[in-house]
């Protein structure tokens, strides 16, 4: 073995001597004592942390293909040893940051995200500064490794075995694939198997990079472009607009089996008497799918696997929105956030369709995320004084509760003797139907209070449940222990169904014929129906499609008039979505 030489700037200005810096290879040995020592480290942390055997197994033949590939290009055992070593490095730790700051780990997509979008560049080099320039110092480290390694490095494999071993590891790995089964649900969300959420996105990404757009839509339309009119002119004086996000909330009517105070079931009920089913996107979590779909008029779905990160990727790129429509008609658009603002970019998002004025947990003085009801419909009357007392524009409220979430093996205002549910009720349900007789009281009280202190005032309340809550999983089939990300419904499932309700408040709603089952995405058109507001051509058209569809939306039978309106909007300019 010969030694090599790195040579270095003599500390000596204007000399232009260089120092040589003499560095002996490694022996064969050690090399391969390196080797095995991080192979046993990174299958140790892939079986602490990457689920169960399929995604074990998964990640560690992805993460040996990539070692094989790195072997055959450059020959060198360390420096493939390294590769690998260092990629699941710097891959735990940026899922580990992302989740901490954006409560979402990392994704393939992430790359041509960031790095094609100058603006989020810009974005984040204005918020997180300090971790740009770390990343940006851990990829020069990494480089700096990667180059002392290959001077280390004796050893040369031979190519052409080399080339075996990795189509060999790749096939496996094809197999593994298959063996993991269907992503577990949520599975962004969560703290660990970061390594093999990443992997298994490149599928994904490959396939709407592949699309050239994230969302779904024809491959060319003929009909019209959608036009938006500068302003709307409602016939009459529009009604305030109170949109209610009633989080965790479904009806325990359509529950199998339960026992349970019938009186509850007024607290579903629109004023025409009946009760109407809302199809959501979601079990047990992740409201911002449900957001999206209701703020946007788009489904989730359309986004393939993308759509676990919707709001974070089309934040300002989706126009004639709910907000935005209401502001075109006259309306002041405010939202009542029981998180901080900062939540998985939450202001990014609601900003971008049209909520500038957010009043989160800080600017409510909340000292808990879930308070009351209550807490927030107060906080909301107390700003519709003072707008009315200075405005005579039309308010739009959103307002999102909390109360009803879990967990729910803590007992929520113990002290409240109010019914559960009836005798051998399980635990979580019997405190779930608690808090549930809670928002109604509450919300009995609002409505009372809206019309006792603002009786020249007319209001429209849309209320809606954003998905199911944890406690219903036993009553769906799944044992007691299953979390949110490990319940796996099929899209027509009880699971998804939840309710939305339309009341007025000094005011009679706008009548309609509308579905007893209805698709989330389809909730701003009936809102706006039931205010009584001029609808734009995108709203139009999503009547049109309401209609058709029967109330659905991405399983439609007529799914090809649901591709041409998406790329009606795609060819309108009313979505970017790369």
């Amino acid at each position: 073995m010969t030694e090599q030489a790195f040579n270095l700037p003599s500390a000596g200005p204007g000399t232009g001597k260089v120092w040589r810096v003499a560095v002996r290879p490694l022996s064969p040995l050690v090399v391969y004592a390196v080797a095995v020592a991080l192979a046993l480290v990174i299958a140790v942390r892939f079986f602490m942390s990457e689920g169960g055997p399929a995604t074990i197994l998964y990640a560690a033949l992805v993460s040996l293909s990539i070692g094989a590939l790195a072997l055959l290009i450059t020959r060198r055992l360390l420096v493939a040893a390294l590769v690998v070593a260092l990629q699941v490095l710097i891959l735990s730790i940026a899922s580990a940051l992302k989740l901490k700051y954006v409560n979402m780990v990392l994704h393939a997509y992430d790359i041509a995200f960031y790095l094609t979008s100058p603006a989020t560049l810009s974005f984040l080099w204005d918020s997180y500064r300090g971790l740009v320039l770390l990343a940006s110092g851990a990829l020069l480290l990494t480089g700096l490794v990667l180059a002392l390694a290959w001077r280390l490095d004796p050893t040369r494999f031979v190519r052409r075995r080399t080339a075996l071993a990795a189509f060999t590891l790749m096939m496996g790995t094809w197999g593994a694939a298959v063996l993991t089964g269907e992503r577990r649900h949520s599975q962004f969300e969560y703290e660990g198997q970061y390594i093999s959420s990443f992997y298994l996105s490149w599928s994904e990404t490959i396939e709407t990079l592949w699309r050239g757009q994230l969302i779904e839509a024809a491959p060319k339309g003929s009909a019209p472009l959608l036009r938006v009119d500068a302003q709307c002119e409602p016939q009459t004086k529009p009604p305030h607009i109170i949109l209610i996000h009633q989080e965790s909330v479904v009806p325990p009517g359509i529950l199998p089996k339960l026992d349970y105070n019938r009186a509850l079931d007024s607290f579903f009920r629109s004023d025409d008497g009946r009760s109407y089913t809302l199809r959501v996107e979601t079990y047990g979590g992740n409201s911002t799918l449900t957001e999206f779909s209701v703020l946007t008029g788009l489904s989730t779905y359309a986004f393939g696997g993308m759509r676990q990160f919707v709001q974070h990727m089309m934040a300002g790129k989706i126009k004639d929105t709910l907000p935005q429509t209401l502001a075109r008609c006259g309306y002041r658009n405010v939202l009542f956030y029981p998180m901080l603002k900062s939540f998985v970019y939450a202001d990014k998002f609601f900003k971008g369709v049209g909520l500038d004025e957010i009043f989160d947990l800080k600017a409510q003085k909340a000292t808990r995320v879930d308070e009351r009801d209550g807490f927030y419909y107060a906080n909301a009357m107390a700003e519709m004084a003072q707008h009315f007392a200075t405005s005579k524009a039309p308010l739009f409220t959103f307002i999102e509760t909390m109360a009803t979430h879990w967990p729910y093996d803590i007992p929520f205002e113990p002290k409240l003797d109010v019914p559960g549910g009836a005798p051998g009720t399980h635990p979580e349900m019997h405190e779930y139907l608690r808090r549930l007789w809670l928002a109604h009281g509450d919300y009995e009280e609002l409505r009372r209070e809206l019309a006792r202190r603002f009786p020249d005032e007319k209001f429209l309340i849309v209320r809606y449940g954003d998905h199911h809550p944890m406690a219903t999983r036993m009553l769906l089939g799944f044992k007691e222990g299953t979390e949110a990300e490990d319940v796996l419904l099929d899209r027509d499932s009880l699971g998804f169904k939840t309710f939305y309700a339309i009341n007025g408040v000094n005011t009679t709603p706008q009548s309609a014929t509308l579905p007893q089952t209805l698709d989330a995405p389809y909730l701003g058109t009936v809102l706006l129906q039931a205010a009584g507001l001029p609808l734009s051509d995108a709203y139009k058209a999503r009547a049109e499609l309401m209609s058709a569809c029967d109330g659905r939306w991405f399983d439609c039978q007529r799914k090809g008039a649901v591709l041409a309106f998406q790329r009606q909007l795609l060819d309108s300019g009313l979505i970017t979505a790369r």
